[in-house]
């Protein structure tokens, strides 16, 4: 029973290590049937992720899909929440063969990733659903547990945002890019804009401060309105 129990802890420890593995951002470029190339950028945080496609030189998005995921055996299975080619597909699980190492994770034994980075330097590593605002200063909680959601997932220096709802399968919109946090300024630079590709290029900074889990940033949003947000995150 001893040496049972010892296997088994091993084993944890090993799906542990695998799946640990994958936590970061990764990049892939191909061709584009235009001509254009496009990036492929994937990001896990501890149980979500995020798989967006856009043009590499013009940022026009192609396409996105995300939820929860876990990794055992080499089998990536992926929980979709949203998916903007195959919307049928929302609410059901996807798997996926893979092998990752320090460096490069190769899907179905042929698409091939580099690491962009393991969750770091950046300080907001993670996925947020957006969970109230602050309005003359009170905070203005409400409820992240129903359908529509607004999630914000960051790896150590990518983010993206997504608008969706679970149940009508509906897409709302996403942008996404690189990112920094210093002396508590968080910066982002658009790479993608699903609703405005004129955006691309820019840069929007925000004050921002780690509450009790829960993220705040306030600034100016991407049409120049005043924010201050407040994003839960999630379990």
């Amino acid at each position: 029973m001893k040496h049972l129990l010892t296997l088994l802890c091993c084993n944890l420890l090993v799906l542990g290590m695998q799946a640990q593995s994958l936590i970061g951002a990764w990049e892939h470029t191909s061709s584009a049937t235009n001509g254009e190339h496009t990036k492929q950028v994937l990001i896990f945080t501890d149980g979500y992720f995020s798989n967006t496609i856009y043009g590499k030189s013009s940022g026009a998005f192609v396409k996105s899909s995300g939820g929860s995921w876990h990794l055992q055996d080499g089998v990536l299975t992926q929980h979709l929440e949203f998916d903007t080619e195959t919307p049928r597909q929302i609410g059901t699980d996807v798997h996926t063969k893979v092998s990752v190492d320090d460096h490069s994770l190769t899907v179905n034994e042929a698409l091939q990733f580099k690491r962009i980075d393991s969750g770091t330097p950046g300080q907001l590593q993670g996925a947020y659903l957006m969970s109230g605002r602050v309005v003359d200063g009170k905070n203005q909680i409400r409820d992240t547990s129903g359908s529509r959601k607004t999630m914000k997932i960051l790896s150590g220096t990518r983010f993206q945002w997504i608008a969706y709802h679970t149940d009508s399968k509906e897409f709302m919109g996403t942008g996404g890019g690189t990112y920094t946090t210093e002396a508590g300024v968080y910066t982002e630079t658009i790479e993608f804009f699903s609703r405005d590709v004129s955006r691309v290029g820019n840069s929007l900074q925000f004050d921002y401060e780690l509450v009790d889990g829960h993220w705040q940033h306030s600034g100016l949003s991407s049409k120049g309105d005043p924010i201050h947000e407040i994003w839960g995150l999630r379990k």
